[in-house]
């Protein structure tokens, strides 16, 4: 007797690239709308938080999967192969900028008050504001590091395979980013910040 429900299980990221494999549109729909934000969010905080920059290499790395779909090994992590295609296109972006680098100092457009202090009653959004800033100033290697585990959730073993470092090199990174975030977020929000 068959069975009279088909089973609705999601599918999971590699199953979905297999699809794409095939030929199957809607494999691809279903795994840019898993991971259409968190890339495009992804590409905002890497590449200086330009929206037309993030909006351009979301699509660039989306484009990527239509064109070469056999790139990836269905044998392999979706997770850990999709970011590592996304910070080589990063990397590459740094390279063609190199010879005009940005700078974004963390106090841009800020006043101090009268004791030369950061006022104490800032809100969630001015302190939002502070933290991307002082993100951006973060080198790029350092800065990858420690999006790809605060804002992707990636472990550490995955960030290692993603940049091809050992993972005492993805601590090490993490460790720095933390300890030069802290210092330039306590000179601005205060230590209790």
């Amino acid at each position: 007797m068959p069975d009279p429900k088909p089973s609705k299980a999601v599918p999971t990221d590699e199953v979905l690239m297999q699809r794409i494999q095939q030929g199957q549109e809607s494999a691809f729909n279903a795994l840019y709308e898993r991971y259409g934000h968190r890339m495009y969010r992804y590409f905002y905080r890497m590449l200086g938080q330009s929206e037309a920059l993030a909006h351009d290499f979301t699509q660039e790395l989306f484009l990527k999967i239509i064109e070469q779909p056999g790139a990836f090994d269905t044998k392999r992590r979706f997770s850990t192969w999709f970011y590592t295609v996304a910070g080589n296109l990063v990397k590459n972006e740094y390279r063609r900028k190199s010879k005009q680098p940005q700078q974004t100092t963390l106090t841009e457009g800020t006043e101090a008050t009268a004791t030369g202090s950061a006022m104490p009653d800032l809100d969630a959004e001015v302190r939002k504001a502070y933290i991307e800033k002082a993100v951006q100033t973060l080198r790029p290697h350092h800065r990858e590091c420690f999006l790809l585990r605060y804002q992707e959730g990636l472990a550490v073993q995955e960030i290692s395979e993603v940049l091809g470092c050992p993972p005492g090199t993805v601590k090490s990174r993490l460790h720095y980013s933390l300890k030069k975030l802290n210092e330039l977020l306590s000179c601005v929000l205060g230590p209790n910040a």
